[in-house]
């Protein structure tokens, strides 16, 4: 899995990944492949978490989606992540199916925007979380959680703070390591 985050402080915002891959029990290391699991679109940087399948799926759809993607503010996101779902079915055979009694068919993703605008989570049904702090995603999220939380109000910026998460998450679980990628802007 992995460790994400974003975190929104004194008028920055940071978003920042590890840098790990895992299938199964096996680890492929940033000495291996980049890993590179934030990617920039316009504004926006987006952080993924769950199958590695998504990170080409989802940049090649997200940038052939011109100006349809719009990531802003929380409908925005929801208009475009409700697209996606449908492009994931039709051009990319998306499997929704997760439990019998879902309510709502899965994309079978969990997201993380930033941009100057707000920080942004997005989960398998759709659903739009807008964040005032800071939040986490991945298998490390608890722990990146918890540590935010405790140096949250002892630090100065947001990339501190996303740099003590992510190192949390890597010191914790097994599915996240370095090297980080951090990325902190001045929100508008």
């Amino acid at each position: 899995m992995t460790t994400c985050l974003v975190v929104k402080k004194n008028n920055e915002i940071a978003i920042a990944s590890d840098s790990l891959v895992t299938f199964g029990d096996t680890r492929l290391s940033h000495a291996y492949e980049e890993n590179n699991k934030i990617f920039q679109l316009g504004e926006s940087y987006l952080a993924f978490a769950g199958t590695a399948a998504h990170f080409p799926v989802m940049r090649k759809l997200l940038t052939g989606m011109g100006e349809e993607c719009k990531l802003n503010n929380r409908d925005e996101v929801f208009e475009t992540f409700s697209r996606v779902h449908e492009i994931l079915k039709e051009k990319y055979f998306l499997n929704t199916k997760e439990e019998e009694d879902d309510p709502y068919e899965s994309s079978q993703l969990t997201t993380l925007v930033a941009n100057p605008y707000g920080i942004f989570g997005v989960y398998s049904y759709r659903e739009v979380f807008c964040f005032d702090r800071f939040w986490s995603i991945g298998s490390g999220r608890h722990f990146a959680l918890g540590a935010m939380y405790a140096i949250y109000d002892r630090v100065a910026t947001a990339k501190e703070v996303a740099e003590i998460g992510v190192q949390a998450g890597a010191e914790f679980d097994k599915s996240t390591a370095g090297p980080f990628r951090i990325v902190s802007f001045a929100m508008k």
